[in-house]
Protein backbone atom coordinates (compact mmCIF):
# COMPACT_ATOMS: atom_id res chain seq x y z
CA UNK A 1 0.00 0.00 0.00
CA UNK A 2 1.62 3.22 -1.04
CA UNK A 3 0.91 6.97 -0.72
CA UNK A 4 0.82 9.53 -3.21
CA UNK A 5 0.81 12.87 -1.65
CA UNK A 6 0.75 15.98 -3.86
CA UNK A 7 2.15 19.28 -3.18
CA UNK A 8 3.19 22.59 -3.93
CA UNK A 9 6.18 24.13 -1.73
CA UNK A 10 7.56 21.93 0.80
CA UNK A 11 5.28 22.45 4.52
CA UNK A 12 5.90 21.53 7.68
CA UNK A 13 2.94 19.98 8.34
CA UNK A 14 4.39 17.69 5.43
CA UNK A 15 7.80 17.27 6.47
CA UNK A 16 7.19 17.27 9.91
CA UNK A 17 3.95 15.74 10.34
CA UNK A 18 2.22 13.44 7.56
CA UNK A 19 5.79 11.90 6.10
CA UNK A 20 6.44 10.48 9.58
CA UNK A 21 3.16 9.38 10.38
CA UNK A 22 3.13 7.48 7.03
CA UNK A 23 6.30 6.04 8.01
CA UNK A 24 4.36 4.83 10.68
CA UNK A 25 2.08 3.44 9.48
CA UNK A 26 4.23 1.69 7.22
CA UNK A 27 3.27 3.36 4.05
CA UNK A 28 5.49 4.13 1.56
CA UNK A 29 5.49 7.77 0.02
CA UNK A 30 5.69 8.97 -3.20
CA UNK A 31 5.19 12.76 -3.49
CA UNK A 32 4.18 14.29 -6.69
CA UNK A 33 5.05 17.64 -7.13
CA UNK A 34 6.21 20.93 -10.05
CA UNK A 35 8.98 21.99 -7.80
CA UNK A 36 11.42 18.81 -7.12
CA UNK A 37 14.62 19.53 -5.42
CA UNK A 38 12.91 21.95 -2.52
CA UNK A 39 11.57 18.42 -1.68
CA UNK A 40 14.57 16.25 -1.67
CA UNK A 41 16.03 19.36 0.11
CA UNK A 42 13.32 19.46 2.68
CA UNK A 43 13.33 15.30 3.29
CA UNK A 44 17.09 14.60 2.97
CA UNK A 45 17.66 14.30 7.29
CA UNK A 46 14.37 12.60 7.29
CA UNK A 47 14.92 8.64 8.33
CA UNK A 48 11.57 7.70 6.15
CA UNK A 49 12.51 7.51 2.73
CA UNK A 50 10.46 9.52 -0.09
CA UNK A 51 10.46 9.52 -3.12
CA UNK A 52 9.78 12.74 -5.26
CA UNK A 53 8.51 12.87 -8.81
CA UNK A 54 7.78 15.98 -10.97
CA UNK A 55 4.60 16.40 -11.88
CA UNK A 56 2.24 19.23 -13.14
CA UNK A 57 0.08 18.49 -10.35
CA UNK A 58 -2.45 21.66 -10.82
CA UNK A 59 -3.57 19.14 -13.53
CA UNK A 60 -5.83 16.53 -12.30
CA UNK A 61 -5.07 14.69 -15.67
CA UNK A 62 -1.41 14.92 -15.79
CA UNK A 63 -1.85 12.86 -11.62
CA UNK A 64 -3.64 10.52 -13.00
CA UNK A 65 -1.63 9.53 -15.14
CA UNK A 66 1.66 9.63 -13.32
CA UNK A 67 0.40 7.54 -11.13
CA UNK A 68 -0.81 5.15 -13.83
CA UNK A 69 2.66 4.58 -15.02
CA UNK A 70 4.15 4.20 -11.68
CA UNK A 71 1.80 1.86 -10.40
CA UNK A 72 1.89 -0.50 -13.31
CA UNK A 73 6.12 -0.41 -12.61
CA UNK A 74 6.09 0.15 -8.43
CA UNK A 75 6.94 -3.82 -7.63
CA UNK A 76 6.85 -3.04 -3.88
CA UNK A 77 3.31 -2.36 -4.96
CA UNK A 78 2.07 -4.29 -7.98
CA UNK A 79 -1.32 -3.90 -7.82
CA UNK A 80 -3.71 -3.28 -10.62
CA UNK A 81 -4.85 0.59 -9.84
CA UNK A 82 -8.28 -0.76 -11.35
CA UNK A 83 -8.79 -3.29 -8.77
CA UNK A 84 -8.84 -0.65 -6.38
CA UNK A 85 -12.45 -0.53 -4.15
CA UNK A 86 -12.16 2.79 -2.00
CA UNK A 87 -13.02 0.09 0.76
CA UNK A 88 -10.71 -1.00 4.22
CA UNK A 89 -7.98 -2.55 1.94
CA UNK A 90 -7.93 0.16 -0.75
CA UNK A 91 -4.50 -0.50 -2.36
CA UNK A 92 -3.26 2.64 -2.07
CA UNK A 93 -4.16 6.56 -1.20
CA UNK A 94 -3.72 9.68 -2.81
CA UNK A 95 -3.90 12.97 -0.26
CA UNK A 96 -2.69 16.42 0.10
CA UNK A 97 -2.77 18.92 2.22
CA UNK A 98 -2.59 21.82 -0.29
CA UNK A 99 -5.19 24.56 0.31
CA UNK A 100 -4.54 24.75 -3.76
CA UNK A 101 -5.16 20.72 -5.01
CA UNK A 102 -7.96 19.72 -2.75
CA UNK A 103 -10.08 19.32 -6.32
CA UNK A 104 -7.22 17.86 -8.18
CA UNK A 105 -6.78 15.03 -5.40
CA UNK A 106 -10.09 14.69 -4.70
CA UNK A 107 -10.62 14.24 -8.99
CA UNK A 108 -7.58 11.88 -9.08
CA UNK A 109 -8.82 9.79 -6.03
CA UNK A 110 -11.80 9.91 -7.49
CA UNK A 111 -10.86 8.29 -11.03
CA UNK A 112 -8.82 5.21 -8.68
CA UNK A 113 -12.16 4.47 -7.06
CA UNK A 114 -10.16 5.43 -3.77
CA UNK A 115 -11.68 7.47 -0.28
CA UNK A 116 -12.04 10.87 -2.06
CA UNK A 117 -13.10 14.57 -0.60
CA UNK A 118 -16.13 15.17 -2.71
CA UNK A 119 -14.53 17.55 -5.45
CA UNK A 120 -17.53 19.95 -5.38
CA UNK A 121 -17.15 20.31 -1.71
CA UNK A 122 -13.43 21.19 -2.29
CA UNK A 123 -14.60 23.40 -5.00
CA UNK A 124 -17.07 25.56 -3.12
CA UNK A 125 -14.52 26.02 -0.48
CA UNK A 126 -11.76 26.95 -2.23
CA UNK A 127 -14.19 29.38 -4.35
CA UNK A 128 -15.05 31.97 -2.03
CA UNK A 129 -17.40 33.65 -4.51
CA UNK A 130 -19.18 30.31 -4.93
CA UNK A 131 -19.23 29.32 -1.08
CA UNK A 132 -21.11 32.69 -0.12
CA UNK A 133 -23.50 31.86 -3.45
CA UNK A 134 -24.07 28.16 -1.76
CA UNK A 135 -24.33 29.06 1.97
CA UNK A 136 -26.78 31.68 0.28
CA UNK A 137 -29.01 29.59 -1.90
CA UNK A 138 -29.11 26.65 1.53
CA UNK A 139 -30.63 29.89 3.38
CA UNK A 140 -27.77 29.41 6.08
CA UNK A 141 -26.35 32.77 5.60
CA UNK A 142 -26.20 35.69 3.02
CA UNK A 143 -23.15 37.82 2.90
CA UNK A 144 -23.24 40.23 0.27
CA UNK A 145 -20.49 40.46 -2.30
CA UNK A 146 -19.26 40.63 -5.56
CA UNK A 147 -17.17 39.27 -7.95
CA UNK A 148 -14.52 41.03 -9.46
CA UNK A 149 -13.28 39.05 -13.11
CA UNK A 150 -9.91 39.25 -14.46
CA UNK A 151 -9.48 42.37 -15.81
CA UNK A 152 -12.64 43.75 -15.18
CA UNK A 153 -12.68 47.40 -14.22
CA UNK A 154 -13.61 48.38 -10.62
CA UNK A 155 -14.52 51.54 -10.55
CA UNK A 156 -18.18 50.70 -11.52
CA UNK A 157 -18.39 49.26 -7.79
CA UNK A 158 -18.85 51.40 -6.15
CA UNK A 159 -22.10 52.26 -7.66
CA UNK A 160 -22.75 48.94 -5.73
CA UNK A 161 -25.15 48.83 -2.74
CA UNK A 162 -22.48 47.44 -0.21
CA UNK A 163 -22.23 48.56 2.72
CA UNK A 164 -18.63 49.84 3.90
CA UNK A 165 -16.58 48.88 5.22
CA UNK A 166 -15.88 46.41 2.91
CA UNK A 167 -13.30 43.34 2.74
CA UNK A 168 -11.27 42.70 -0.45
CA UNK A 169 -9.51 39.51 -1.42
CA UNK A 170 -8.61 37.48 -4.13
CA UNK A 171 -11.13 34.65 -4.46
CA UNK A 172 -9.52 31.48 -4.29
CA UNK A 173 -6.30 33.25 -2.00
CA UNK A 174 -4.87 31.86 1.13
CA UNK A 175 -2.74 33.19 4.08
CA UNK A 176 -4.71 36.80 4.77
CA UNK A 177 -2.78 36.94 0.74
CA UNK A 178 -3.92 40.40 -0.40
CA UNK A 179 -6.77 40.76 1.98
CA UNK A 180 -7.53 44.40 3.19
CA UNK A 181 -10.36 46.18 5.00
CA UNK A 182 -11.63 49.55 2.50
CA UNK A 183 -13.68 52.34 4.74
CA UNK A 184 -14.63 54.22 1.11
CA UNK A 185 -15.34 53.70 -2.75
CA UNK A 186 -11.88 55.21 -3.33
CA UNK A 187 -10.00 53.31 -1.32
CA UNK A 188 -11.69 50.31 -2.77
CA UNK A 189 -10.77 51.23 -6.48
CA UNK A 190 -7.00 51.87 -5.16
CA UNK A 191 -6.80 48.68 -3.46
CA UNK A 192 -8.25 46.56 -6.20
CA UNK A 193 -6.01 48.45 -8.99
CA UNK A 194 -2.98 47.57 -6.22
CA UNK A 195 -3.79 43.27 -6.04
CA UNK A 196 -4.20 43.83 -10.00
CA UNK A 197 -0.92 44.95 -10.31
CA UNK A 198 0.58 41.44 -8.22
CA UNK A 199 -2.34 39.39 -9.33
CA UNK A 200 -2.78 39.92 -13.15
CA UNK A 201 -5.13 36.94 -13.49
CA UNK A 202 -6.59 37.04 -10.05
CA UNK A 203 -10.17 37.21 -9.94
CA UNK A 204 -11.35 39.36 -6.33
CA UNK A 205 -14.28 39.13 -3.85
CA UNK A 206 -15.63 42.42 -2.23
CA UNK A 207 -18.00 41.54 0.40
CA UNK A 208 -19.26 43.57 3.59
CA UNK A 209 -17.03 43.12 6.50
CA UNK A 210 -18.35 40.18 9.22
CA UNK A 211 -17.19 42.03 12.58
CA UNK A 212 -16.93 39.73 15.74
CA UNK A 213 -14.59 37.34 17.59
CA UNK A 214 -12.36 35.02 15.24
CA UNK A 215 -12.53 31.74 15.96
CA UNK A 216 -11.54 28.04 14.15
CA UNK A 217 -13.44 24.82 14.19
CA UNK A 218 -11.61 21.95 13.27
CA UNK A 219 -13.31 19.01 12.38
CA UNK A 220 -11.88 15.14 10.53
CA UNK A 221 -14.39 12.90 8.92
CA UNK A 222 -13.73 9.13 8.05
CA UNK A 223 -16.67 9.50 5.39
CA UNK A 224 -19.02 7.66 8.23
CA UNK A 225 -18.85 10.38 10.80
CA UNK A 226 -17.29 14.09 11.43
CA UNK A 227 -15.35 14.89 14.88
CA UNK A 228 -14.72 18.30 16.10
CA UNK A 229 -11.05 18.20 17.58
CA UNK A 230 -11.76 21.51 19.22
CA UNK A 231 -10.27 24.97 17.60
CA UNK A 232 -8.68 27.97 18.09
CA UNK A 233 -9.64 31.98 19.33
CA UNK A 234 -8.05 34.27 17.20
CA UNK A 235 -6.33 37.16 17.55
CA UNK A 236 -5.73 38.87 14.07
CA UNK A 237 -3.65 42.42 13.50
CA UNK A 238 -5.29 45.68 13.19
CA UNK A 239 -7.00 46.67 10.26
CA UNK A 240 -6.83 47.29 7.27
CA UNK A 241 -4.96 43.89 7.14
CA UNK A 242 -5.84 40.66 8.99
CA UNK A 243 -2.67 38.62 9.99
CA UNK A 244 -3.21 36.16 12.59
CA UNK A 245 -0.68 37.09 15.64
CA UNK A 246 -2.40 34.47 18.07
CA UNK A 247 -3.87 31.09 17.95
CA UNK A 248 -5.43 30.19 21.73
CA UNK A 249 -6.71 26.12 22.16
CA UNK A 250 -10.04 25.99 22.77
CA UNK A 251 -11.07 22.18 23.82
CA UNK A 252 -14.91 22.90 22.93
CA UNK A 253 -16.75 26.38 21.24
CA UNK A 254 -20.32 26.88 22.65
CA UNK A 255 -22.74 24.06 21.56
CA UNK A 256 -24.74 26.49 19.63
CA UNK A 257 -21.79 28.26 17.82
CA UNK A 258 -20.60 24.71 16.84
CA UNK A 259 -24.14 23.29 15.50
CA UNK A 260 -24.33 26.63 12.85
CA UNK A 261 -20.61 25.97 12.11
CA UNK A 262 -21.39 22.25 11.20
CA UNK A 263 -24.43 23.03 9.39
CA UNK A 264 -22.80 25.28 6.91
CA UNK A 265 -20.38 22.63 6.52
CA UNK A 266 -22.91 19.92 5.88
CA UNK A 267 -24.60 22.26 3.26
CA UNK A 268 -21.30 22.84 1.58
CA UNK A 269 -20.53 18.66 1.45
CA UNK A 270 -17.69 18.86 4.07
CA UNK A 271 -17.30 14.88 4.88
CA UNK A 272 -14.38 13.09 4.96
CA UNK A 273 -10.76 14.51 5.92
CA UNK A 274 -9.70 17.22 8.07
CA UNK A 275 -11.04 20.60 7.60
CA UNK A 276 -10.17 24.02 9.27
CA UNK A 277 -12.90 26.58 9.28
CA UNK A 278 -12.43 30.37 10.21
CA UNK A 279 -15.48 32.05 11.35
CA UNK A 280 -16.75 34.96 13.44
CA UNK A 281 -18.54 35.13 16.55
CA UNK A 282 -21.46 38.04 16.87
CA UNK A 283 -22.86 39.10 20.20
CA UNK A 284 -25.70 37.77 19.34
CA UNK A 285 -24.06 34.35 18.81
CA UNK A 286 -24.44 34.32 15.72
CA UNK A 287 -21.79 32.13 13.88
CA UNK A 288 -20.57 33.43 10.24
CA UNK A 289 -17.99 31.83 8.24
CA UNK A 290 -15.41 33.83 6.73
CA UNK A 291 -13.38 30.65 4.55
CA UNK A 292 -13.45 26.86 4.88
CA UNK A 293 -9.97 25.37 4.25
CA UNK A 294 -10.49 21.97 3.54
CA UNK A 295 -7.23 20.42 4.85
CA UNK A 296 -5.37 20.44 8.40
CA UNK A 297 -4.95 23.18 10.39
CA UNK A 298 -1.34 24.92 9.57
CA UNK A 299 1.48 27.20 11.02
CA UNK A 300 2.58 24.57 13.50
CA UNK A 301 -1.43 24.60 15.13
CA UNK A 302 -1.50 21.23 13.76
CA UNK A 303 1.24 19.70 15.26
CA UNK A 304 0.56 21.63 18.70
CA UNK A 305 -2.88 19.94 18.33
CA UNK A 306 -1.55 16.73 17.80
CA UNK A 307 -0.15 16.92 21.88
CA UNK A 308 -2.56 19.04 22.71
CA UNK A 309 -4.73 16.25 22.42
CA UNK A 310 -3.02 13.32 23.01
CA UNK A 311 -3.71 11.62 19.38
CA UNK A 312 -2.05 10.35 16.78
CA UNK A 313 -3.72 13.32 14.76
CA UNK A 314 -1.77 12.87 11.66
CA UNK A 315 -1.92 9.51 11.19
CA UNK A 316 -5.48 9.72 11.92
CA UNK A 317 -5.54 11.70 8.49
CA UNK A 318 -4.16 9.34 6.61
CA UNK A 319 -6.28 6.66 7.86
CA UNK A 320 -9.55 8.19 6.40
CA UNK A 321 -7.76 8.17 2.72
CA UNK A 322 -7.02 4.66 3.23
CA UNK A 323 -11.03 3.84 4.01
CA UNK A 324 -10.23 3.05 7.34
CA UNK A 325 -12.84 4.02 10.16
CA UNK A 326 -11.79 6.64 13.16
CA UNK A 327 -12.29 6.05 17.14
CA UNK A 328 -16.44 6.03 17.65
CA UNK A 329 -15.39 8.70 20.79
CA UNK A 330 -12.78 10.75 18.81
CA UNK A 331 -14.68 14.00 19.67
CA UNK A 332 -14.92 13.21 23.14
CA UNK A 333 -11.58 12.27 23.53
CA UNK A 334 -10.57 15.62 22.36
CA UNK A 335 -13.16 17.66 24.46
CA UNK A 336 -12.10 16.10 27.81
CA UNK A 337 -8.91 17.34 27.14
CA UNK A 338 -7.41 19.27 30.54
CA UNK A 339 -4.31 21.10 28.51
CA UNK A 340 -4.03 24.25 26.89
CA UNK A 341 -2.11 26.06 24.17
CA UNK A 342 -1.27 28.65 22.92
CA UNK A 343 0.27 29.05 18.70
CA UNK A 344 2.10 32.54 18.64
CA UNK A 345 4.32 33.62 15.23
CA UNK A 346 6.94 36.13 15.41
CA UNK A 347 6.30 39.22 12.74
CA UNK A 348 8.52 40.98 11.14
CA UNK A 349 7.28 44.16 10.85
CA UNK A 350 9.61 46.04 8.05
CA UNK A 351 11.42 45.09 4.84
CA UNK A 352 14.46 44.16 5.51
CA UNK A 353 17.56 41.69 5.94
CA UNK A 354 17.24 39.01 9.44
CA UNK A 355 20.59 39.79 10.93
CA UNK A 356 19.65 38.25 14.44
CA UNK A 357 16.89 35.40 15.28
CA UNK A 358 17.34 32.23 17.90
CA UNK A 359 17.56 28.90 16.30
CA UNK A 360 14.89 25.93 16.84
CA UNK A 361 14.12 25.39 20.75
CA UNK A 362 12.44 22.77 23.05
CA UNK A 363 12.17 23.35 26.57
CA UNK A 364 9.62 21.87 29.20
CA UNK A 365 9.74 24.13 32.54
CA UNK A 366 6.95 24.60 35.28
CA UNK A 367 4.94 22.08 33.92
CA UNK A 368 4.67 23.60 30.42
CA UNK A 369 6.26 22.13 26.79
CA UNK A 370 7.60 24.73 24.66
CA UNK A 371 8.42 24.77 21.18
CA UNK A 372 10.12 27.34 19.04
CA UNK A 373 10.91 26.71 14.82
CA UNK A 374 12.52 29.78 12.62
CA UNK A 375 10.01 29.88 9.58
CA UNK A 376 12.79 32.93 7.90
CA UNK A 377 16.84 31.91 7.65
CA UNK A 378 19.04 34.25 8.94
CA UNK A 379 20.56 36.51 6.37
CA UNK A 380 17.35 36.07 4.09
CA UNK A 381 15.94 39.33 2.63
CA UNK A 382 12.15 39.91 2.52
CA UNK A 383 9.39 42.97 1.82
CA UNK A 384 7.11 42.97 4.27
CA UNK A 385 3.67 41.95 3.13
CA UNK A 386 1.50 41.96 6.22
CA UNK A 387 0.68 38.60 5.68
CA UNK A 388 1.46 35.69 7.45
CA UNK A 389 4.62 35.59 5.19
CA UNK A 390 5.83 38.05 7.26
CA UNK A 391 6.17 35.33 10.18
CA UNK A 392 9.99 34.61 11.30
CA UNK A 393 9.18 31.96 13.42
CA UNK A 394 6.04 30.22 15.00
CA UNK A 395 6.31 29.68 19.40
CA UNK A 396 3.66 27.11 20.85
CA UNK A 397 3.11 25.85 24.10
CA UNK A 398 0.82 23.45 25.72
CA UNK A 399 0.23 23.42 29.37
CA UNK A 400 -1.76 22.81 32.63
CA UNK A 401 -3.52 26.23 32.01
CA UNK A 402 -3.71 29.19 29.95
CA UNK A 403 -2.03 31.17 32.49
CA UNK A 404 1.30 29.02 32.62
CA UNK A 405 1.50 28.88 28.96
CA UNK A 406 1.00 32.83 28.56
CA UNK A 407 3.70 32.97 30.81
CA UNK A 408 6.29 30.67 29.21
CA UNK A 409 5.81 32.54 25.96
CA UNK A 410 5.58 35.52 27.56
CA UNK A 411 9.10 34.74 28.95
CA UNK A 412 10.53 33.29 25.53
CA UNK A 413 10.10 35.99 23.56
CA UNK A 414 11.62 38.00 26.33
CA UNK A 415 14.58 36.21 26.14
CA UNK A 416 15.16 36.40 22.54
CA UNK A 417 15.92 39.00 20.10
CA UNK A 418 14.62 39.30 16.21
CA UNK A 419 16.67 41.70 14.55
CA UNK A 420 15.81 42.99 10.76
CA UNK A 421 18.33 45.08 9.15
CA UNK A 422 16.45 47.92 6.31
Amino acid sequence: MRLYLLALNPTDSVTLGFLPAADRLGLPVTVLTDRAEPHRLAYEDLECATEVLECEVRDFREVVGLISRHRSSDPADPADPADASGGPDAAFAVFSNSDHLQTQTALVAEYFGLPAKDWKATLRAKNKGELRRHLAAAGLDTVRSVELAPGQDPSGLGELDLPFPLVVKPREGVASEDVSLVADGDELVRRCEEVRRRRTDAALVVEEFLDGQLCTLETLGDGRRRHVLGGFRTRISPPPHFVEEMLEFVPAHPPAVVAQVLAQLDALGVGLGACHTEFVVQPDGRARIIEVNYRAIGDHCDLMLAELLGIPLFEHILAVHLGRELPADLGEQCAATALRGRNEPVCADRAGTLTAAPGPSDERRDGVRLAYRPLRAVGERHEHYRTNRDYLGVIWAIGPDRAAVDTAVARFVAANRWEITP
